[in-house]
Formats: C-alpha cells, sequence, structure tokens
C-alpha cells in the first residue's frame, strides 16, 4: 500500500532531526508511537467487529437451510407418535360379530389399517438405539 524506500526514510528522519531538534525528538517518536498504535488497535477491533458480524450471518443462513431440509425430512418421514395421533380408533359397523373366530376377510389389508406405513424413529425424550 505505502511503499518507503530506505533513502525516503532516511530523508524524513533527517528533515525531523532539523526541524524537531536532537532533544525534542524521542518524545515526538513516541507521541507518534502511542498514535500509531491506537489506530492499529482500532482497525483490529473494527476488523473484528466485521468477521464477527460476517460469522453470524453465515450461521443464520446455514440456520435456514437446516430449517428447510430438516421440514422436508419430516414431512417426509413422520414420526409414528404423530402420525397415528390425528386418526380414530378404527370400529365396527354395529350389528357386526367381533369374535377371535372370525378371521378378516384380507389380512394384509387388516394389518394395514391398523398400523401406518412409516419408518421407526426412535422416542423423543428416550436414548437412541
Amino acid at each position: 500500500m505505502f511503499d518507503v524506500a530506505p533513502t525516503e526514510l532516511l530523508l524524513v528522519i533527517v528533515v525531523a532531526l532539523v526541524v524537531i531538534g536532537p532533544k525534542d525528538l524521542p518524545k515526538a517518536m513516541r507521541f507518534v508511537g502511542k498514535w500509531v498504535g491506537k489506530a492499529r488497535g482500532m482497525a483490529r477491533h473494527f476488523r473484528s467487529g466485521l468477521d464477527t458480524m460476517m460469522r453470524e450471518a453465515e450461521l443464520e443462513e446455514l440456520e435456514k437451510q437446516w430449517r428447510a431440509q430438516n421440514d422436508a425430512i419430516m414431512r417426509e418421514f413422520p414420526r409414528l407418535d404423530d402420525a397415528g395421533a390425528g386418526t380414530p380408533p378404527i370400529v365396527p359397523p354395529a350389528g357386526t360379530a367381533t369374535t377371535d373366530e372370525t378371521p378378516p376377510e384380507n389380512p394384509d389389508h387388516a394389518a394395514a389399517a391398523t398400523k401406518p406405513e412409516t419408518h421407526e424413529v426412535p422416542p423423543r425424550d428416550g436414548p437412541l438405539p
């Protein structure tokens, strides 16, 4: 950014020595050093603030993507306890005999009506298998 050649630096030192004087030159250099340090500290603070804001924005974007993917997965594969919560129990029509001796007309159809076809999901509050 700023390119200072050794000859230019020597010229600045000679001019400072003539203008300020050899007696006050160390005080002036300390003063300049303090201000340069403060400027660097402010630049570092500003840069770290920008980096933090960028990281937070990236995290929010990733969180939105994660939520969208999670919602899509949850729609495709509903939980077992959620799938059966909204369906009423199967009640046979009035006047029909419900004995264990009479088998259902189609065993596959009867089994499908009582158990929803979903993938098994671990319980919400329990440990994973």
